[in-house]
């Protein structure tokens, strides 16, 4: 029985095709890419000062090297390895003009072999380079979403997160305060950056971005998702607080409502994955005063006074609430001027009530000594004028 003969050249070819319809990889740029890099294979392995240019046969895979030389004129000839004069050039073809490039093939016998390493590189290399194109485009895509990733690994400073085809980093910075992060672990993350770098996409994750807990009430809130709810700010302090602004499009639909969700179920699916984080949702309002007021919840607020040149505020609450408005630490007024992009000065009534006294006080010791100044002056003149006139009288009765 006859042995069939195996081609490598047109396996090879046939691997391209393959290449092509399974991974999107383009047979022709593999292909240019391959000259280019034998180019270079056979200036490095043999050393030649000819200009030459090397071909893959797109049918059969073969591999062949030209010689390249320039017709030219006899007065400027000047390298014979790269130059032909006309006379010789039309001895071997009677059409050649000046500037005509004549080819010889000049293929070594012993350049398959580093044809078929240099090849095999090429394809490895460009497949490599596509699927990172692959990896990048689908992420890219995926910028500012949440993605269910495994923890592959975490070090004292960054957890690697396996998000599909590649591993993504979450730095410091980037956690949640306490929040621990053990190998095997699924969580959601918010794809914060994904860059393209010679060594592949990089691909940055966070748990901490206020875009997470954005993307998690759309997953929860079928409101949010058909855009009827909008969530108009986000403000927080990761691991701890966070304070949403929502907005209906809908008169009919209570925003808050809708976040909350029956028995609070969607807002508690939402803290639950945050690992108990508090959330404050309130009403967006266009009206600064209002929205100020309402940001500072779950305080009770008197009255706002605005700025709007200087973009501050001036918040006066009940005595009993100033703690609360405040928040620990600042927490509360610093999540609300974050949320509403204001300057907050929160102070009670009895505060605002003592400046004022204060100042009604300083208001009328300024009238007082005004006044006594005002008197001083006019006692001053009228001595002036009685001692002018006694001067006078004087004078007159000695003369």
């Amino acid at each position: 029985m006859k042995q069939e003969t195996v081609d490598p050249k047109q396996d090879f070819m046939d691997a391209l095709d393959e290449l092509e319809k399974d991974r999107g990889i383009n047979k022709e740029i593999i292909i240019d890419t391959i000259e280019q890099a034998l180019l270079t294979a056979y200036k490095k392995n043999f050393g030649s000062a000819q200009n030459v240019r090397v071909e893959v046969d797109r049918e059969d895979g073969e591999v062949r090297v030209f010689s390249q030389r320039r017709v030219v004129d006899e007065s400027d000839l000047y390298d014979t390895f790269l130059e032909i004069e006309l006379a010789d050039a039309r001895k071997i073809d009677p059409s050649y003009e000046l500037g005509d490039i004549i080819e010889n093939e000049v293929t070594p016998k012993e350049f398959g072999r580093i044809a078929a390493q240099t090849a095999k590189q090429v394809v490895v290399q460009r497949i490599r380079e596509a699927e990172r194109e692959i990896v990048y485009n689908e992420f890219i895509e995926k910028e500012t979403e949440i993605v269910t990733g495994e923890i592959a690994r975490a070090t004292s400073k960054t957890v690697y997160v396996n998000v599909g085809k590649i591993e993504a980093s979450m730095p410091e910075s980037e956690q949640i305060p306490g929040e621990e992060y053990k190998a095997g672990q699924n969580i959601k993350v918010y794809i914060l950056e994904v860059k393209k770098t010679n060594k592949g996409p990089q691909i940055v994750v966070s748990r901490s971005h206020p875009g997470l807990v954005k993307r998690l009430f759309e997953k929860q809130v079928e409101e949010i998702y058909q855009g009827i709810v909008q969530i108009k700010s986000v403000s927080r302090e990761a691991g701890s607080r966070t304070k949403i602004a929502v907005q209906s499009l809908d008169e009919r639909i209570d925003p808050i409502g809708a976040c909350v969700g029956t028995k609070g179920s969607r807002v508690r699916a939402v803290v639950d994955e945050l690992g108990g984080e508090k959330i404050d949702i309130i009403n967006y309002s266009e009206d600064p005063a209002e929205f100020i007021s309402a940001s500072l919840s779950p305080s009770k607020v008197v009255r706002v006074d605005v700025n709007e040149e200087e973009k501050t505020a001036l918040v006066v609450v009940p005595d009993y609430q100033l703690s609360l408005a405040i928040g620990k630490s600042g927490q509360n007024a610093r999540l609300a001027a974050k949320l509403t992009n204001w300057k907050i000065d929160i102070k009670s009534e009895s505060q605002i009530k003592e400046e004022m006294e204060l100042k009604a006080n300083e208001e009328d010791i300024e009238e007082t000594l005004v006044e006594d100044i005002e008197s001083t002056s006019e006692v001053a003149e009228v001595e002036d004028i009685d001692l002018g006139t006694e001067v006078d009288l004087d004078s007159d009765i000695e003369e």
